[in-house]
């Protein structure tokens, strides 16, 4: 039995593998799953470019592999929620049914080029458009990441407003990290539903998602 970290009525969090988790909720208790999974790139967080570029830019060099990216990420246990974000869409195209492409531009127009890369492609389910939003809130690797791959909070909200997910519905991200999509669907008045792997950064979305409650939200619901 894997037992939850509650923090108020709205928010759960399960430190373990998702895997192991979804068989485990409720039926009906997820609406939305948003997330960003390990891709398959087997990306060393160490690697002697990306330590250069971070100590560069004043980031950090996290010195430990991404849970999971050793292999070819799967979707299909996630696809017949309602609402579906995943994030590394161009590394697993083939697998998705047509839906709605959001691009992410995280650089400035003089970045171009000039990093790991531009922009990430974000499968959504539903309609056939392409959407961008740039937001460079997080400037690339900066020293105050506490997860190498961690995501705007700005951002998020975009997705979740751009999706029109009602207020009240359960979110999930079955791979949260440092728990931004927690901390976007608290402020926003959604439920969520957090699984992560690894303690130390289920600590850190334990700590980001509980300042977030204690916050107001972001509009009237």
């Amino acid at each position: 039995m894997i037992e939850p970290v509650k923090i108020g009525e709205d928010v759960t969090l399960y430190c373990a593998d998702c895997l192991e988790v979804l068989p485990t909720l409720e039926a009906g208790s997820v609406d939305a799953v948003i997330t960003d999974p390990p891709y398959g790139m087997n990306w060393l967080c160490d690697m002697t470019s990306m330590a250069k570029r971070g100590k560069k830019y004043g980031g950090k060099n996290w010195g430990s592999k991404i849970y999971g990216d050793e292999k070819n990420f799967d979707p299909s246990p996630f696809l017949n929620y309602e609402y579906v974000v995943l994030f590394g869409y161009n590394h697993f195209a083939g697998k998705v049914p047509l839906g709605t492409t959001l691009v992410w531009i995280k650089v400035y127009d003089e970045g171009y080029g000039k990093f790991f890369s531009d922009a990430e492609l974000i499968w959504m389910k539903g309609g056939m458009g392409v959407y961008c939003t740039r937001d460079v809130s997080m400037k690339g690797i900066t020293s105050n990441r506490v997860h190498p791959n961690q995501k705007p909070v700005s951002l998020m909200k975009w997705i979740i407003e751009k999706y029109k997910i009602p207020i009240g519905k359960t979110i999930l991200d079955p791979f949260m990290g440092s728990g931004t999509t927690g901390v976007a669907a608290v402020k926003l008045g959604r439920r969520f539903i957090g699984i992560e792997k690894e303690p130390k950064y289920f600590d850190i979305a334990i700590r980001r998602i509980s300042d977030a409650v204690a916050q107001p939200i972001l509009i009237q619901v």
